[in-house]
C-alpha cells in the first residue's frame, strides 16, 4: 500500500495540484474571465475560491515534509503524469467537440494553434513540476534515505 501512495503522490498528487494552483493564479492575473467569471462571486465566496486553488500547494509542501516518499524512476513516474495528461486532454477535446462546451474558457477563445502551444507549454510545466516534486523530497529527506531505502531494498532481494 505504501509503494502505491508514494507512487500515486509523486506522479499525479504533488504535481497535478501544484499545477492547478499555478495555472489558475497564472491565467487569473491575465484575465480571471477566462478560468473564474466574477459571475461565479456571487455563488462561491472568496475564501471557498481560496480553499480551492491556493490552500493546495502549503498542504503538499506541509505533506512533502511530514511524510517521506519513495520516488518511482523518472521515466515510469513521468509516462504515469503525462498518460494522465494525455486522457484529460481527449476527456476536454471531446466535450468540446460532441457538447461544443470547452470546460476552460481559455481554450474557447485561443486560436487552434494557440491552443496547440498552450497545450504543449502546459505539458512542459507538467514534466518540470513533477522533476520540482523528486527534488523537494530530496531537499527534504535528503539522499541519505534514499541510499538507505535502496540497501534495504537490496538486502530484501537477497534473502
Amino acid at each position: 500500500m505504501q509503494k502505491f501512495r508514494d507512487y500515486f503522490l509523486a506522479t499525479l498528487v504533488f504535481p497535478v495540484g501544484v499545477f492547478v494552483v499555478m495555472t489558475f493564479w497564472g491565467i487569473y492575473a491575465v484575465d480571471r474571465e477566462l478560468v473564474y467569471p466574477r459571475a461565479l462571486d456571487k455563488i462561491i465566496p472568496p475564501w471557498l475560491n481560496h480553499i480551492m486553488h491556493t490552500t493546495i500547494v502549503p498542504f503538499l509542501l506541509i505533506e512533502k515534509y511530514i511524510v517521506y516518499h519513495q520516488y518511482p524512476p523518472r521515466k515510469s513516474g513521468l509516462i504515469t503524469l503525462l498518460g494522465f495528461a494525455l486522457l484529460y486532454l481527449v476527456w476536454i477535446l471531446w466535450i468540446a467537440y460532441y457538447a461544443n462546451i470547452w470546460v476552460y474558457p481559455i481554450l474557447k477563445v485561443l486560436q487552434p494553434h494557440q491552443r496547440a502551444v498552450f497545450i504543449i507549454v502546459l505539458l512542459f510545466l507538467f514534466i518540470s513540476l513533477y522533476i520540482l516534486g523528486e527534488a523537494i523530497n530530496k531537499f527534504f529527506w535528503g539522499k541519505e534515505r534514499s541510499v538507505q531505502s535502496r540497501k534495504m531494498k537490496n538486502t530484501q532481494k537477497v534473502k
